[in-house]
């Protein structure tokens, strides 16, 4: 299990959920989404659905987060993202980032 730890700041939160659907598993974007979160200091987890879609709740600051949503969009580069699912949710105040 991958995690870090999140850094304080004082700028507009945001929480979401991302289901993204295309061919994202068995091509590292657990792996590489877990990399960009780390990146954007994100905190949630990211975690393959049965049906081959993947599920990721992203917490953090408003910016960081769209910047995050807009990679997702794309993905890693051995894997195609078709389409991407958005939903606003209430801001958790989470502390890491895991692969479940």
């Amino acid at each position: 299990m991958y995690e870090f730890k999140k850094m304080n700041n004082n700028i507009k939160n945001k929480h979401v959920k991302i289901i993204v659907l295309g061919r994202v598993q068995g091509v590292g974007f657990r792996y590489q989404t877990y990399q960009e979160a780390l990146n954007y200091n994100i905190c949630g987890f990211v975690k393959n659905n049965v049906d081959g879609t993947v599920l990721i709740e992203a917490e953090g600051d408003e910016i960081s987060v769209n910047m995050f949503i807009e990679w997702c969009k794309q993905g890693p580069s051995f894997s195609r993202v078709d389409n991407i699912k958005i939903i606003e949710l209430p801001f958790e105040n989470l502390n890491k980032f895991i692969i479940k």
